[in-house]
This record gives C-alpha cells, sequence and structure tokens, in this order.
C-alpha cells in the first residue's frame, strides 16, 4: 500500500501517541508527522491545541485524531474553521494503538475522497465507515 492519490500529508495529534499508531500507519505507506515530531518531545506537551490546529490547517495536512471534543470547543473550532482543517476522529477513544491504526486504514479511500472536497469538516471515524459532524459555525 502506498499513500493514496488525492489524500494530503498527515498530521497525527498526542492523542494517538508516538511511536505504535505512527509506526503502523507509516508502514502502510502513508506520509505523516506526529505531533512531538514537529514540536519536540517534551515541548510537545505543552502545544496547545488551537497552536497545532492552526499549522496543520496552514500546511494543508488532514488531521487524525481521537478527541472529537476539539470541536465543541469555540476556540479550537475556530482555528478548524478559519484553516480548513480537514479533522478524522476515532469514534471510540479507548481502543488499542492496533485499533486506532485499524480503524484509519478501514477507512483510508473513504477518507482520501473526503479530502478531495474542498472546505473544512469532521469526520468521526469508525471501524468500518464515517459520519461527517455538521461544519457550520456554532453561537456560542
Amino acid at each position: 500500500m502506498s499513500h493514496p492519490h488525492g489524500l494530503p500529508d498527515l498530521f497525527l495529534d498526542r492523542s494517538l501517541g508516538r511511536i505504535q499508531v505512527p509506526t503502523q500507519l507509516r508502514a502502510a505507506g502513508l506520509r505523516l508527522t506526529t505531533l512531538a515530531e514537529r514540536y519536540g518531545v517534551g515541548p510537545d506537551q505543552f502545544v496547545t491545541d488551537v497552536q497545532w490546529l492552526e499549522e496543520a490547517g496552514r500546511r494543508g495536512e488532514a488531521v487524525f485524531m481521537k478527541d472529537s471534543r476539539i470541536y465543541v470547543n469555540p476556540a479550537e473550532r475556530d482555528m478548524v474553521q478559519q484553516f480548513n482543517v480537514r479533522c478524522f476522529c476515532l469514534a471510540n477513544r479507548s481502543l488499542t494503538a492496533n485499533q486506532m491504526a485499524e480503524w484509519f486504514l478501514n477507512n483510508l479511500d473513504v477518507i482520501a475522497t473526503a479530502c478531495a472536497a474542498p472546505g473544512l469538516f469532521m469526520y468521526i471515524v469508525y471501524a468500518q465507515g464515517m459520519r461527517r459532524l455538521e461544519n457550520r459555525r456554532r453561537e456560542d
């Protein structure tokens, strides 16, 4: 397998870990950067979601994470909206590293297709399939 055509480079939030999930996704041919790789081990623990969301959006990266609450936090949601961040969030926060990687890989074709659409979005990723969250601006 290789990085699918149309899929932008990926950015992985710290919630997916530094080693196991990134290693499995890279073994499948995906191009990605982890939060720890971008900001350094140690300093990565102090990088806010607002900061990395803005940078991922500016770079045109799609984001893999496991915390969909990012979309209900007004400051974080604003970064997603302002920088057209394309987010893919696991539906279950209690998965093992193997399961996390498997769920993303199971949906890779659908993820790549979704990334071909312009603009921002957030998808909830399940073992088999995804569900798009509404991306309209909410009143706080």
